[in-house]
């Protein structure tokens, strides 16, 4: 059977990370959490930076362990011996990608319709479909088209800090909590999810040259450079526009932009905010048919999605089948409450994550480890507790209807696996 093609190295598959982490989030997610924290919204950047960190070099780790597609299912199968824990695992990480690539299509139309006056689910559909052909045609041209949109996303985000931190006639007082600690630790569980998108760096462990060595160091990377990026754009925007204005702004850097450079730099964010949205959008497809492609290789679903094909050396059908996914979200009528939904599901797999990586310190000590998380106690690694208590507060944001549909998606996932096991056809 072919496999797929090792193209990348360390630069790309740390912009790769970038470019997940980035995302459109920020553009529209400043505004309600400094609303809710105040002019000390940084503080809550800063926490969920340290909070991502904990997941992050959990994922360092076992990644250096078992580099594979579909990385989630592979860490949890490995520790625990369970295929059915471990489907339900790349259940849920299947149906974050394909939501969110959803999610954020809807995103990318409502600026795109803002300049081209056609319908919103029409354009939504259009752009997903563009970068579902991106994605068969290989990683090399998907990482490519990645590392130019998040140097345009970056170099949007450059000039809001720049504008900021050359505003003058200002002071802020960057401590004011009008909320106190409770507002940055609301606004804390809001940001933490503007890192999300580390995890899936993982999932194109076999389109990486020596994968144990470079997949640490980019999640690692990653993670600090849009952690100092975020951090500073949160103290570069309070600059411009006071905290009430910014939380009450329903396009935030934007409008930092407008006040402080002009009107005329305004249409120049929309166009950011476009290549910020497309490149999410292709991260999303990719990852999410390499997950996809992982499950079906191990036998976990049909072989049919595991096929390469000889030309791209992807795995074609995967790719189009998640893009055809990610089109039918596009009509599941409130995006908002699915999107969340995605939220609670990709929580419960940075417990099961962390939970594997404590588990194999114990069940394979003497494995190789090219890295390891660091702050021990023996063999109990401290910073993977850690990684289980911090995003878990963070369901306590969420309301009862999301977690119960959550729950929902693991239930499709487990009688899925049991209807699939009963019928599928024994190997020979």
């Amino acid at each position: 059977m072919a496999e797929l093609k090792r193209h990348l190295g360390l630069f790309h598959t740390t912009m790769y990370g970038v470019g997940l982490i980035l995302g459109a989030g920020i553009y529209a997610l400043i505004g309600n959490a400094t609303g809710t924290a105040g002019n000390s919204v940084w503080m809550s950047f800063v926490l969920a930076a340290i909070s991502a960190v904990f997941t992050g070099l959990s994922y360092a780790e076992l990644s250096s362990m078992y580099p594979k597609a579909a990385a989630e299912y592979s860490f949890v199968k490995n520790a625990f011996g369970n295929n059915f824990v471990a489907f339900l695992v790349g259940w849920l990480t299947l149906f974050v990608a394909v939501i969110s690539a959803a999610a954020i299509s809807l995103g990318f139309a409502g600026y795109f319709t803002q300049i081209f006056q056609i319908p919103i689910a029409l354009a939504a559909v259009l752009i997903v479909v563009v970068l579902s052909f991106v994605n068969f045609f290989g990683i090399r041209e998907s990482s490519s088209m990645n590392i130019v949109f998040t140097v345009i996303e970056a170099a949007g985000l450059g000039i809001v800090i720049w504008a900021g931190l050359t505003f003058s006639g200002v002071h802020v007082d960057y401590l004011e909590m009008p909320n106190g600690f409770t507002g940055i630790f609301s606004a804390f569980t809001l940001v933490f999810f503007a890192y999300i998108g580390f995890e899936n760096i993982v999932n194109i462990a076999e389109e990486i040259k020596n994968p144990k060595k470079v997949l640490p160091r980019a999640i690692i990377l990653a993670i600090a450079i849009t952690a100092i990026i975020y951090i500073l754009v949160s103290v570069s925007a309070i600059r411009v526009l006071d905290w009430h204005a910014l939380g009450s702004s329903t396009a935030p850097l934007a409008d930092v932009i407008k006040k402080s450079l002009g009107e005329q730099w305004g249409f120049g964010i929309l166009i950011i905010a476009l290549f910020a949205t497309t490149n999410t959008i292709l991260i999303m497809l990719v990852s999410g048919s390499r997950i996809l492609y992982g499950i079906s290789h191990d036998g976990a679903l049909p072989s049919l999605f595991s096929i390469i094909h000889q030309k791209t050396k992807t795995p074609w059908i995967a790719a189009m089948l998640i893009g055809a996914l990610s089109c039918a979200f596009v009509f599941s009528g409130n995006i908002g409450t699915v999107a969340n939904i995605s939220v609670f599901a990709i929580i419960m797999v940075f417990v099961l994550v962390n939970l594997s990586l404590i588990w194999l310190r114990y069940k394979e000590p003497n494995l190789e480890r090219q890295f390891r998380s660091p702050l021990n106690i023996g063999k109990f690694p401290v910073l993977a507790a850690l990684g289980i208590i911090t995003p878990v507060l963070g369901i306590m944001e969420l309301d009862s209807f999301v977690v119960l549909m959550g729950l929902g998606v693991l239930a499709s996932g487990a009688l899925f696996h049991y209807i699939y096991n009963r019928i599928k056809p024994c190997p020979k």
